[in-house]
């Protein structure tokens, strides 16, 4: 009797992903599991040939002998190796790989060992100043932490004693739990899913591997960081129990307000004020930057709000790329605390203009007009 091609079997094309592979799978083989099709014997075989289709399909190495040769390849005399496929197969078996990770089976385990649990990922919130984000530095920092247990190297076993394979699970951390058809898998309950046990436990961390400590940093940070961005020093985070690997600490940057600038990037704003006198004659300015001051030319006439770029006076990114401008907006400072000469200038300054507003401020004559004919539209 012939047996039908693995993938008409699965319903997939031969191009076909090992995503897509295992998603078929999953699906007829919860379709026709025999303990959801009530002892009805050909959905049994049909059970069994998704079953064989999978295991053959799934494998890479085996994949590529089914498409070179065909059902042939496992036939016995041609190398295949593999040793036929029995009814008897347990459900449990079939979905480990495909629920391992939803049912916290963690992936596949090499050589029946346990899966050790990382330390935890650590964050660090970094306070600094506009300048030092802008050209960067090295500092230390304090951090709060699990580290590993010098006296036991990380086992939490005392000196001259090591941990034993835990009876239970033999090693593996986990324990199959059966709902239904389901194995589910969960942490073995004698060795809370380490794997081993530890009979007489270290005297400085009790068994864990690892201690409380704060350990003393430097961290190096780069040009051009600005809040938000993240400084990742691997290995630094906590230590994982029983000699587990550390996690990551990261340094999250936050740049404090600055007096003068404000930052938008990689560009630099800041608002300058200037006397009226500078603005409607012209002039030269003084304007503070990051590198310290610099000239700035008011041309005559000049209204409030005008912006001025210095390129090339920002800050340069992180991330690369041109260096970015800083942006000064002039406003200009009405006087304050006249005496009343300057007040008398004024005034007679005020009466030169008289009658000539559209000349002077043409700004202000326009507005006006403009109100005016709103007015009058609405009276109309």
């Amino acid at each position: 009797m012939s047996k039908s091609d693995y993938y008409e079997v699965l319903g997939v094309d031969k191009s076909a992903t090992e995503r897509e592979i295992k998603k078929a799978y999953k699906r007829l083989a919860m379709k026709y599991h025999p303990d959801r099709t009530e002892g009805n014997k050909d959905l049994e075989v049909k059970f069994k040939e998704v079953k064989e289709a999978y295991e053959i399909l799934s494998d890479a190495g085996n994949r590529q002998k089914y498409d070179q040769y065909g059902h042939a390849a496992f036939e016995q005399g041609h190398g295949g190796g593999h040793g036929g496929f029995g009814g008897g197969g347990d459900f449990s078996d079939v979905f480990g790989d495909v629920f391992g990770d939803i049912f916290g089976g963690g992936g596949r385990r090499g050589g029946g060992g346990q899966r050790q649990q990382r330390g935890s990922d650590l964050r660090y919130n970094l306070e600094m100043s506009l300048e030092d984000a802008v050209r960067g530095k090295e500092l230390e920092i304090k951090v709060p932490t699990w580290v590993s247990c010098e006296p036991c190297h990380g086992s939490g076993a005392n000196k001259g004693s090591k941990p034993k394979t835990c009876s239970t699970c033999h090693g593996q951390g986990q324990v199959q739990m059966r709902q239904g058809f389901f194995a589910v898998q969960q942490p073995c309950p004698t060795c809370k899913g380490q794997g081993q046990i530890i009979s007489d436990p270290c005297k400085s961390c009790y068994g864990q591997g690892r201690v409380e400590k704060t350990k003393t940093l430097s961290v190096k940070i780069p040009a051009g960081v600005d809040t938000g961005d993240r400084i990742r020093l691997a290995g630094e985070g906590e230590a994982g129990p029983n000699g587990a690997g550390s996690g990551d600490l990261f340094v999250q940057v936050h740049v404090k307000e600055h007096k003068i600038f404000e930052r938008d990037g990689t560009n630099l704003y800041c608002n300058v004020p200037i006397g009226f006198t500078t603005a409607a004659l012209g002039g030269e300015i003084e304007v503070p930057t990051l590198d310290g001051r610099a000239k700035l030319k008011v041309p005559a006439e000049t209204q409030s709000g005008k912006m001025f770029r210095l390129r090339g006076k920002g800050v340069k990114s992180v991330r690369g790329g041109a260096t970015g401008d800083l942006l000064c907006k002039v406003v200009i400072e009405t006087p304050v605390n006249l005496n009343d000469k300057q007040k008398d200038l004024l005034n007679q300054f005020e009466e030169s203009m008289s009658g000539k507003t559209s000349k002077y401020r043409p700004k202000e004559q326009g507005f006006f007009d403009g109100v005016k004919k709103f007015f009058d539209d609405l009276t109309s």
